[in-house]
Parts: structure tokens; sequence; C-alpha cells
């Protein structure tokens, strides 16, 4: 027995070597090695028979994959929201509030101050063309009230004498003066007509004179108009034949007096300012808007105006201009708005509150409470339930009335902190939970 098992080994040995020398692998050498003990002997000196081989278990598939086909990677755990714990008897000590997002009417107010000031487009100035004195002064104080047609000054002036004196020769040469024999050919400033007791025409000579004459008076009283000698004053010089000896000054306009630089005696000159004549019946309020609030203003937007000059009552009125230009001091634009004044109460240069309340429509919207400005965003905390709160960063837009406008980060019907958030803020922060980033809800 022992010599049949050397002889074996020795086979074995000698068949790996071969294997060896013709490069074969070792596996089925190995093979031979590990089952050559199940061909021993027993202990009765026969043969043991081999056990019967059973097959070997087929592993399952762990995913059947149709052929052609590549195999799909694993899905991703979805990243789960930080929340943070806050038991509600501790949102009951730290005083926890909280309100549901919801869509309501943002209405935004705007409040600003303004001041009055004339209409400039009822504003007069009255000056002269012409060099002179002031010989007799009507109006003599800053504030009087004047009425349109009223006479404000008198100015003796040469040439205005001496342009009237050349008027009144024009009319005797041309015979408009009374008692004045007309050159023949003229009557006025049409021809005579031919006599009924003879057919003589007249000649031409004489129809040019005619024509002459009256072009002459008409450039008299035209200079007289530009010097701004009224019709009425013309009239009178051509009646009674003399000239006058002042310029009087009328107002053009009903309303204040409110610059006088005429004096009594003082000689003036062309172009030179005498009065200002400012109609104070409507009025301008001039107010401020800051810059990041000019988009939502618009030309007939209602205001409300009040004063200190009259407690308990307001004014309504709209804007009727926008000023293109913004203060480089102030950051603001100017608007502008009308006000009546028909008692003449209202002064210019009165201080003014406007208040412009302007509807935004239906937004989503949170308290202004709610949301925690960490410098680089907005964040508020969702109620999740059952004293767990979500931090998540959200996106605003306007805010009116203690509201803020969410655009994204938040959806109707959801419940946010509006108050004590700052304390479940400083809890998440020494838990170290924070926001996911680019929350898209």
């Amino acid at each position: 027995m022992k010599k049949r098992r050397l002889l074996m080994l020795f086979y074995v040995i000698g068949a790996g070597c071969l294997f060896m020398l013709a490069g074969a692998p070792l596996s089925p050498v190995l093979e031979v090695v590990i089952a050559a003990p199940a061909f021993a002997q027993g202990h009765s000196g026969h043969s043991a028979q081999p056990p019967a081989q059973t097959p070997a278990k087929e592993k399952p598939e762990a995913v059947k994959q149709s052929p052609g086909k590549p195999e799909a990677p694993p899905e991703q755990a979805a990243e789960e929201p930080p929340q943070v714990e806050i038991s509600p008897e501790q949102q009951r000590l730290i005083g926890v509030k909280t309100v549901k997002v919801t869509q309501k009417p943002l209405q935004k107010v705007i409040r600003t101050v303004g001041r009055i000031e004339a209409d400039e487009r009822k504003l007069a100035t009255v000056n002269t063309k012409i060099e002179g004195w002031i010989e007799k002064l009507y109006v003599n104080y800053t504030g009087r009230y004047v009425k349109k047609g009223e006479p404000l000054a008198e100015i003796y002036s040469p040439e205005l004498l001496a342009t009237q004196q050349e008027f009144i020769s024009t009319l005797k040469w041309a015979g408009r003066q009374p008692g004045a024999t007309p050159p023949e050919g003229v009557h006025g400033a049409h021809e005579q007509k031919p006599s009924a007791t003879g057919p003589e025409p007249v000649s031409e000579l004489k129809q040019m004179i005619a024509r002459d004459a009256a072009a002459s008076v008409e450039a008299s009283r035209q200079r007289l108009r530009l010097w701004d000698i009224s019709d009425e004053q013309i009239r009178k010089i051509e009646e009674t034949g003399k000239p006058a000896r002042t310029l009087t000054l009328f107002s053009p306009v009903s309303g204040f007096i409110t610059q006088k630089m005429a004096i009594q005696g003082m000689k003036v000159m062309p172009g030179e300012k005498l009065f200002d004549v400012a109609d104070l019946s409507t009025l301008w309020i001039i107010a401020d808007i800051y810059e990041y609030e000019l988009s939502m203003i618009r030309v007939g937007q209602p205001a409300q105006i009040t004063l200190s000059y009259f407690p308990g009552k307001a004014f309504a009125s709209q804007i009727d201009y926008i000023y293109p230009t913004i203060s480089p001091d102030t950051r603001t634009a100017r608007v502008r708005l009308t006000l009546p004044n028909p008692d003449g109460k209202l002064k210019p240069q009165m201080f003014t509150n406007v208040e412009i309340r302007i509807s935004l429509g239906r937004r989503l919207t949170i308290p202004e409470s709610a949301v925690i400005d960490t410098g680089k965003g907005q964040v508020v905390y969702v109620d999740q339930g059952g004293g767990a709160f979500e931090p998540r960063e959200v996106q605003l837009g306007l805010r009116a009335d203690g509201d803020a406008e969410v655009l994204r980060g938040l959806k109707a019907g959801e419940t946010v902190a509006s108050s004590a958030n700052f304390l479940i803020d400083s809890e998440a922060q020494l838990k170290g939970v924070k926001p996911l980033k680019g929350s898209n809800r």
C-alpha cells in the first residue's frame, strides 16, 4: 500500500514537471493533488469509491439585463434637508410664532416731503424797451396783489416823445388830424374819387403821394406798438394830436408782486426788469423720491397732501410730471404735483407731507420679521411639524407695509417662523445646521 502511494506521488511529481517543461498551467496538477486523498483506501484495505460530485450552486444574478444595453449606475441617495429640533416646550419659552405663506394684495405706500412753489407757467415779468426815468410809481412794495391791466409805473423817455411827435406830424401830412388840409388826391388813406361834375381822372403822382402818406402813418403806428404803447394810447394821441409825456406800464397778469426793482426816479435801460408778477391761483408741489422707489412712480398716480398749517385736513392731488435728472448729493429724483389755491391760504416755500399709495396686485408674501438677512442672502425657518424647523434660502422682491414678496424658495400654504427666529438660527448655528445651497422650491 505504501509503495502504491509512493508510486502515485512520483507520478504526480513527474506529471507536474512535464507540464512545466511544456509551459502548460499547473491548475490540472493542483486539482489532482487536492483530489488525490479521495482515492486512498480505507482501514479495511479496500479502495474507497470517489464521492459523487454535486453540481455547484449557481450564483443568483443580481440584475438581469437585456442584451445590448449597458448596465445602469446605482441611484444616488437624495440629500436630506437639514433640520433643527426645537421642542414645543422650548418654543413656548422663547416665544416662537409661526405664520402661513399666503397670496394677498400688496400695496406700497411712499411717504416723502415736498415744498410748495409757484406755477412757472403763470409767472410774468415787466420791463421796458426804451431808455428813460420812472416819474411815477403806482406799486411801491413787494407782495401787493395787482389785477391784469392795472398800471404799475410811468416812464419818461425823450426818445419815445420824439417818436410820438413824428407820428403826429405824419398824421397831419396825411390829413388825419382834425382841421388839417390833406394833400391833393388824398383823403385819409384812400384815393379821391372823380367829382360828379367832371370825368377827369386822378393823376398817378397824386396816387403815389397818397400811398406814401398811408404807409408812413402805419409805420409810425407800428413803431409805437413795438415799444409797448397800447392801441388805446395810440388812438388817444391820434384824436388829441398831443404826445403823451410818459409811458404807462401795465400788469400783464393778475397776481402778486414777488419782486420789485423799480424805485421812484431811477433811470431804466431797455430790457431791465422792473417787476415780477406771480399768479398763485394754482401751485406746484415738488417732492423728492428715492432712487430705488422711482421705478414704481408713474404720471397720473393719485397722492394725498397734508400740511402742518392745516392740521387734520388733506388735499387730493396727482403726479403730473417726473423730472428727468437725479440729485447726485441726495440720490433722489423730483416729481411735481399740482394743487389749486383759490382762497390763497397756501404760500410758496411751505413744507408738505406727500403720501403716494401704489397698488402692486396679488403677490406671494411673508412678514419681513420672518426673514434673517445673513449678508449673503435671506434665510427663513420652515416649520415641518413635530418641533422640526428647516432653514431655507429665499429670494425676495418688493417690500411694503411690513410684508415682503417671495420670488423663490417658498410655496403658498407653508408655515414659517415669524418671531424668535433668531434664537432658532442661533441653535442651528451651534449644531452646524445650514440651509441647502441652490434650493429651488
